[in-house]
């Protein structure tokens, strides 16, 4: 794998591990589609120039012209030729199609980790996606305004002072937004909260749902306040960068101002995060090879502790019942 680095205004990367590709894609308005059918094309070059086996051959007998004592014979001699259905040309690439299946997506105004499941990889999308893991994400904002689709490239529809705004009423609105997000968390674990297993894993921070529910912040920081602009970091899960951008919207309600959202990346999607990640120059058969060999061993360890988790809230979680609902919500 290769760190991270930057390629002007348009940077990818890829991560591999256990046959799983992720991405980074930076403000380069391209679809994920498109950047899953780079990966497979890169690929299927490589694996189509790398050198092929010898042509078969078989014995087939052949006319020649033999000196005889009646002049010039013809015969029938044994002779290994190539097989023809062997022929590059005959038979064409060896590689054709390569199965690439897509994680968790970002959209086009959206940067950071995509991952990517090439081959047998794909068992273990499959894997992330059913043990919900959480991600991580660095969240950019602009205080003064407020656009229709709450990023600063939508069509602004009001603008708003910003001077009052302090780190101390910054701090509070991000401590009342996780604190309303944690309520949703428990309401939505389906777990008996009175059971030692429960507080062990609140303990451990690994309680969480293990089934569909909205989207839910985990933890949201302020990493940079610089008004106007400010940085955050949140870990959520089920979530949408649309629903992000939202949260920032909000966020400049909360504070009697405005807010936009200039910027979401992705850090982190399940155990995978943008420092093992490879560069878009990396999108080879090679580095993408050595990625997975030597990843192996640390995505399954990491794989295995999520299914446990999994494992383990399922075996005691208890049913929901409207009775319970309406506990959580008093």
């Amino acid at each position: 794998m290769a760190a991270e680095g930057n390629l002007c205004s348009n940077q990818y990367t890829i991560y591999i591990v256990e046959l799983a590709v992720t991405v980074d894609q930076y403000w380069l308005l391209i679809d994920w589609k498109l950047v899953r059918d780079i990966v497979e094309t890169n690929l299927l070059k490589d694996l189509n120039s790398l050198e092929q086996r010898a042509p078969r051959h078989q014995v087939r007998f052949l006319p020649a012209a033999t000196e005889g004592t009646n002049g010039v014979q013809i015969t029938r001699v044994a002779t290994a030729v190539p097989v023809l259905a062997d022929h590059a040309l005959v038979k064409g690439e060896s590689c054709s199609h390569l199965k690439v299946g897509a994680g968790h997506r970002l959209d086009v105004r959206s940067s950071g980790v995509f991952v990517l499941g090439v081959g047998q990889g794909n068992q273990l999308l499959t894997d992330m996606y059913s043990s919900h893991c959480t991600r991580d994400y660095t969240v950019s904002g602009l205080f003064g305004k407020a656009t229709e689709d709450f990023s600063d490239t939508g069509k602004v529809i009001e603008k708003t002072t910003y001077s009052h705004i302090t780190r101390d009423k910054f701090e509070r609105i991000l401590a009342m937004i996780q604190g309303s997000n944690q309520k949703a968390l428990l309401m939505h674990t389906h777990m008996d909260l009175r059971s030692q297993e429960a507080y062990e894993l609140a303990v451990e921070g690994r309680l969480r749902p293990m089934v569909k529910s909205p989207p839910i912040i985990l933890r949201i920081r302020c990493l940079d306040l610089s008004p106007p602009h400010f940085t955050l970091e949140i870990e959520c899960m089920h979530e949408t960068q649309q629903f992000l951008r939202k949260i920032v919207h909000e966020i400049g309600l909360e504070l009697r101002s405005s807010a936009v959202c200039t910027k979401v990346r992705r850090i982190r999607d399940g155990p995978f995060t943008v420092d093992g990640a490879l560069l878009r120059t990396h999108w080879d058969l090679q580095s993408i090879s050595q990625a997975i060999s030597e990843n192996r061993g640390q995505a399954a360890e990491l794989m295995k502790t999520t299914i446990s988790n999994l494992d383990q809230q399922n075996q005691y979680s208890e049913p929901q019942t409207t009775e319970r609902e309406e506990e959580f919500q008093q």
